[in-house]
Parts: C-alpha cells; structure tokens; sequence
C-alpha cells in the first residue's frame, strides 16, 4: 500500500505591509474630537510620524456619534471631511492608513439589531475612500468585539458590512479581530468570511496585570506595583508567539498586533522594556505592530514639548 502524499498547504492570503505601527488613540475615537484628554491632531502630527520612522498609521474613530437617524445613519458631513484630511495627511506624508471603527457601544450590547447601522456607516465611508489607493489604505471594521459580540455571532454582524464595503471596494484588504477584545486567544476560533482579501488581527497587553495597572476605564482596575521582566514574562512571550505560528500554520493567513503597549502608571524604563521585549520576541515572525498611542494614553510623543519619548522607538527597532 502506498503511503499518502503530503496534504496540500492551507491556501495563503497575503500579509498586510503594516511594518512598524502606531495608533492615533483618543483623537477620533472619544464622542467628540480629542474629549477624554487627548490633543487634537494637528496637520503636522502624520509627517512627524513618518518622519520617526513609522510605516503605518491605525486611525480609531467612532462614526455612531456622528450619524443620523435610520435607516440611513448619515454620517455628518464635516466630521466625514475631517477624517478624510486625517488620512489625506498620512498618506501625503508616504504612510500606510488602518481606518477602522471604534467603540460603537450598542454593537457590543446588541449585536444583531447594531447590525444594519454598521452596514450603513461603512456603506458611506467606504464610498468616501473608495479612491484611495488598496496598497496603501486599510479598512478594519470593528474595533475588539466583546460583550454579547462574540464568535456566535461574528459573522453574522459583520457579513452585511463587508458587503456594503465591497459594493465599492471588491478587493480592499479588511481587517477582522475577535471576540473578548481581540486578545490573541481568540484567534484559536476566529471565523472569517469566504473572502480572499481578509485579514485577521489581534491586541496584545499581556500580562493584562502590567499593561493596565491602575487604570481608571478598568473596573475593578489591576493594583499598582507589578512590575515587568520576570521569566514567566519571558516564558508567557514564548508561549504566545507560539500560538501565532499555529495559527499561520492551520489558516494560511498572517495575522498582524493592532494594539500593544503599557499604561503610563509604570515608569517609562518598564513601558521600554516591555515594547523592548514585545517587539523581540514577535519580530521573527515579521508580523506587523502596532503600539498605542501616539501623543494620547500610553503616549510616544510629548506634543507640548514636541519630541519623543526617549526609548520607546528603539524599543520597536526604530532609530532614536
């Protein structure tokens, strides 16, 4: 008897370009523009990313608060422009653009009946940056499902957006991350519609005890004081690059690290360290990260002093 032949490879999507990352956290995101703190995007703020050496930006924004009515949810015409500027600069200045949706509260809380409203947003925005080149330009269409959004229903919620997305842009890669925030378990059981242009994401801010100690949108918060660098940390990394590998070996798609990065409640010497140590032990994999934030929460750019944070590029193998 003949011995079987080697099964065929899992058929391969291609990788996103997303290189080294940063997100424009609490800019767009918040109800209004820059609310919970954060400082307004200023029209120099992409060129001074790229100039650091960043290759791709991810722009949270939260459209829900700037829509209409159904069953249209019109988005607001200003607001629209704004965030067309906002990419218009990051792609002036030669960077690559994630533009995602963020914190639609009521998708996490009703799925199903939040559906038809994401469909509709994305309807408009995906027209809106239809002609913005695919190489270059990202859609992602829900930021960290959680809640009562989960892998039950996944496809479900999202299927009609992706739809309405492609009525404009057959082939514009789109971004899917999974339930429970987007942690990297959950790519274990992550669902992806039949679609060759989808990419799958994951957030990485383990241990969750370090990253988000004493952070006040944590209720109950982790306590003050933990610090990182110990070998079960180093062990943990291990154990998680690990599970990437799986995955790229059992689906054939590369996935990439949307968010990472450490709280400012531990010194700058340990969110160093920790990036340090996060970009070492993904970067074999040659998976694109992307750190939060850019001048808000988990800041890399003190923009009243305007200059960098020292280390925190290095950290992600950027010169200083």
């Amino acid at each position: 008897m003949l011995a079987a032949g080697p099964q065929a490879a899992p058929a391969r999507t291609d990788k996103l370009p997303v290189g080294t990352c940063i997100n424009i956290g609490n800019t767009f995101e918040p109800p209004a523009e820059s609310a919970w703190g954060g400082k307004p995007l200023a029209g120099d703020d992409m060129a001074i990313i790229a100039k650091a050496g960043f290759k791709t930006v991810r722009l949270p924004v939260r459209w829900d608060t700037h829509a209409g009515k159904g069953p249209d949810f019109k988005i607001d015409e200003a607001y629209m422009k704004r965030i067309r500027t906002a990419v218009e600069q990051a792609r002036a200045a030669g960077l690559n653009v994630i533009l995602n949706s963020h914190h639609f509260d009521a998708i996490h809380k009703d799925p199903l009946g939040s559906a038809p409203q994401l469909a509709a947003m994305w309807r408009q925005i995906a027209a809106r940056f239809a002609d913005m080149p695919r190489e270059h330009v990202w859609f992602e269409i829900e930021n960290e499902p959680h809640d009562k959004f989960n892998h039950s229903n996944l496809l479900a919620v999202l299927t009609p957006a992706l739809k309405a997305i492609r009525e404009t842009n057959p082939d514009r890669p789109v971004i899917i991350g999974g339930e429970f925030w987007s942690g990297i378990d959950s790519l274990a059981t992550l669902p992806l519609p039949d679609d060759p242009h989808i990419v799958p994401t994951f957030h990485y801010y383990e241990p969750f005890d370090f990253t988000h100690q004493g952070a006040s949108w944590v209720n109950p918060a982790p306590p003050l004081g933990r610090s990182y660098g110990s070998a079960e940390d180093a062990e943990r990394l291990k154990r998680d690059v690990a599970k990437i590998r799986a995955y790229v070996a059992r689906t054939g798609k590369t996935p990439f690290m949307g968010e990472t990065g450490a709280h400012t409640t531990t010194s700058l010497d340990q969110r160093v360290d920790y990036h340090r140590a996060v970009t070492a032990a993904f970067g074999p994999l040659d998976i694109g990260m992307c750190a939060w934030a850019y001048s808000n929460t988990f800041p890399f750019y003190d923009k009243e002093k305007k200059q960098w944070l020292p280390g925190l590029r290095g950290a992600m193998g950027l010169p200083e």
